[in-house]
């Protein structure tokens, strides 16, 4: 898969003929590297790799996919405000909003903020920010209940208390963080060498480079937690996605290639990555536990291997929401969840 490559249609799409019947609400989780569709009976899920910050395709691929699906109402939530090309968020928001209206028509988009509400004309701009984790949690309360829903995606980890149908959680990312409702590691995007300071080898341990020279997706890719098809996003040396094409990646976090360090200290340094990252998602989810007495984990996201890791260590339920809704649409899971409160929104009127 080229790494220019900026769309991906799941299996889950089907052909022309279930496409046209599909339900007419779709939602759209725009982020600032990847822009999530997927319709209110999940049926259409899509996965369109779209970096705000490199002259994004954004506003073409929202119009082709108006043109292609036609749907009656949009329900949207949003990210991408906090990606660098934008000097605030209120910048952000406002880019998006205008490329979604011009898109599909501002009469037939509705946008959840985040408090899980859809957007009135009173109510402030910034409620839109980051919101697409309150749509998720919204929807899980009303089907699963109390619990800590954890969403790991490409990028980052969402940890969500919700309590008698409602998220407790903070309602910006930056007090997310403080709360440990944040944790700013995904299964696809981050720098190993933002989780690793040294790594365990046959000749000692070492210190990590801290270039951009391998991502979590290459660890994975590894441990085959995710095979070529799920690795959406670019490489970190705009090289391939296959096998050795990540070992070669991960040989350079120690400033070495692969004659110098074999496969199976490759290997080594992959699950030593996985398991930072699990003990990092723990030590959160058992901090949101504590704080809100909950005993049980809904997970999603690409990640949810992890997820059912962590919850496993800590000895809490967990939740499967690839089981529960599907595994395709537990790796789109906020923009479904958008979808299907604007369907019941739409149904009370």
């Amino acid at each position: 898969m080229q790494a220019s490559r900026d769309l991906e249609i799941t299996d889950l799409e089907k052909t022309r003929k279930g496409i046209e019947m599909y339900s007419k609400i779709i939602g759209i989780d725009i982020g600032g590297a990847n822009t999530k569709l997927a319709s209110s009976d999940g049926t259409v899920v899509e996965l369109h790799y779209l970096p705000l910050w490199k002259n994004t395709r954004l506003p073409e691929v929202l119009k082709e996919i108006s043109q292609r699906l036609n749907p009656e109402k949009v329900a949207v939530v949003m990210t991408g405000e906090l990606a660098d090309c934008f000097e605030n968020k209120e910048q952000g928001i406002r880019f998006i909003k205008e490329t979604v209206n011009s898109a599909f028509g501002p009469e037939n988009v509705s946008y959840i903020n985040s408090q899980g509400r859809f957007q009135s004309e009173t109510d402030s701009l910034r409620e839109l920010a980051a919101a697409n984790w309150a749509a998720s949690a919204r929807l899980i309360g009303k089907e699963i209940g109390d619990c800590i829903f954890v969403d790991v995606g490409s990028t980052t980890s969402d940890i969500i208390p919700i309590i008698s149908g409602e998220h407790r959680a903070g309602y910006t990312d930056f007090e997310r963080l403080l709360r440990s409702e944040l944790v700013y590691a995904g299964t696809l995007r981050t720098n190993l060498a933002a989780l690793l300071e040294k790594v365990n080898l046959e000749k000692g341990v070492c210190r990590t480079s801290s270039e951009l020279f391998a991502t979590t997706a290459d660890a994975y890719l590894i441990l085959g937690k995710i095979d070529e098809s799920m690795y959406t996003c670019e490489t970190a040396d705009g090289a391939g996605r296959t096998k050795i094409d990540s070992m070669r990646r991960i040989a350079r976090l120690v400033c070495a290639d692969l004659s110098e360090v074999g496969e199976q200290e490759i290997y080594e340094i992959a699950e030593q990555v996985k398991e930072k990252q699990v003990s990092t998602l723990a030590e959160a989810i058992s901090e949101v536990a504590k704080r809100n007495g909950l005993k049980k984990v809904a997970a999603a996201g690409l990640g949810e291997f992890m997820i059912a890791e962590a919850a496993e260590r800590l000895g809490l339920e967990c939740i499967s929401v690839a089981g529960h809704w599907g595994e395709e649409v537990s790796k789109v899971f906020p923009a479904y969840a958008a979808a299907r409160l604007l369907e019941t929104e739409t149904s009370r009127n």
